[in-house]
C-alpha cells in the first residue's frame, strides 16, 4: 500500500470518528469522505458518499465509534 493510500484510510477513519451531534451533521460528514475519496481514487462519486453517509450514520448511531 502506498503512502498516498495510507494517509486517504487516515483520514476515512478519522471523519468517522468525528461524528457530528445529529444524523444529518453525521450523514453529511460521511457523504463528504465518501465523495472525497472516490475522486481521488477515479470512484463512483454519489455511490461513495451514499456509503459513506450511511456507514458514518450506522457507526455513530450503534455506538460502534466513541463520538466524544
Amino acid at each position: 500500500m502506498g503512502p498516498f493510500k495510507i494517509i486517504l484510510t487516515i483520514a476515512v477513519v478519522g471523519s468517522i470518528a468525528a461524528c457530528g451531534d445529529t444524523i444529518p451533521e453525521q450523514a453529511a460528514v460521511g457523504a463528504a469522505v465518501g465523495a472525497g475519496a472516490a475522486v481521488v481514487t477515479s470512484g463512483a462519486v454519489l455511490q461513495s458518499a451514499a456509503i459513506g453517509a450511511g456507514a458514518t450514520v450506522l457507526a455513530c448511531q450503534s455506538k460502534l465509534v466513541d463520538c466524544n
